[in-house]
């Protein structure tokens, strides 16, 4: 079974950076989910895709990835661009 190595991205309604420092183990889920014919849930009968590992850095995760015998691949975190304004740069007139 494969798992991913990944850093989170900050959720959409949160200004801050907690939370996207530390970097998460997941398996990569081997079968799809089934949908419950009678309640219309969704389930899987796969236990692994339940697990979620969170660890300081990415060397950390790779090497109980390496410790553990799991496929593994890493995915990096995208370069955040940030744009510095002041406070006038939302009156000014740019014509």
């Amino acid at each position: 079974m494969t798992a991913r190595i990944y850093c989170p991205t900050k959720n959409a309604m949160q200004s801050g950076m907690k939370n996207t420092r530390k970097w998460v183990l997941e398996y990569i889920a081997e079968k799809g989910k089934i949908l419950d014919p009678l309640m219309g849930w969704s389930g899987s009968s796969d236990m692994k895709g339940q697990i979620s590992l969170k660890f300081a850095s990415k060397d950390d995760a790779i090497s109980y990835a390496r410790r553990n015998s799991i496929d593994y691949e890493v995915i990096e975190p995208k370069a955040r661009k940030t744009n510095i304004k002041s406070y006038a740069d939302v009156f000014s007139f740019h014509g």
